[in-house]
């Protein structure tokens, strides 16, 4: 059984292409194309499941097509339509910190080299142009700044991130809780 912590998420299935089964794909991270892996993780029913794929072919820098083993007609693809795709943790560990997508790190631990242990990245927010790791800090939320400039060391194999962050950045923070 595959476990949570043994994946991250890179897209999702959108909708069938053509009627030969494939899949329009939506993608974050485009590792499956970097490094060796035949399959890509489908959470279905809250379960996740390996489908290995036959092919993939690029639309653009975001989607491509995908042909998954056994899935040969539209009808069939159907059942992928707004399904969340995972890649397996264990293939991405192959590349550097450098080359992975910022999903990747959602269960990194961070620390910061002044303020000690910062708390768990909950999620990567990257809906703007400053894209933000959501760190759960003593029940509250910081939102720290994911600029390369900030990151000392990143960790993949204790999966944590080391940060240089400006003074005055967790300052107002702290304020809050007084």
């Amino acid at each position: 059984m595959i476990r949570k912590e043994e994946v991250y998420k890179i897209g999702m299935f959108n909708k069938p292409h053509g009627i030969h089964g494939e899949l329009s794909f939506t993608f974050t991270d485009d590792i499956f194309d970097r490094v060796e892996a035949e399959y890509l993780i489908c959470l279905l029913d809250g379960i996740f499941v390996p489908f290995f794929m036959e092919e993939y072919r690029f639309r653009s820098d975001t989607t491509a097509l995908v042909k998954l083993e056994g899935v040969d007609t539209a009808e069939r693809a159907r059942m992928f339509t707004n399904i969340e795709v995972y890649f397996p943790v264990k293939h991405a560990e192959e590349v550097g910190p450098s080359e992975l997508g910022w999903d990747f790190f959602t269960g990194f631990r961070m620390e910061d080299i002044h303020h000690g242990k910062l708390g768990e990245v909950a999620e990567v927010d990257t809906s703007t142009i400053n894209t933000l790791f959501v760190v759960n800090h003593k029940g509250e939320e910081l939102l720290i700044p994911a600029q390369e400039e900030f990151i000392v060391d990143i960790d993949q194999m204790h999966k944590v991130i080391t940060m240089n962050l400006p003074e005055g950045l967790l300052a107002l923070e702290e304020t809050e809780e007084v």
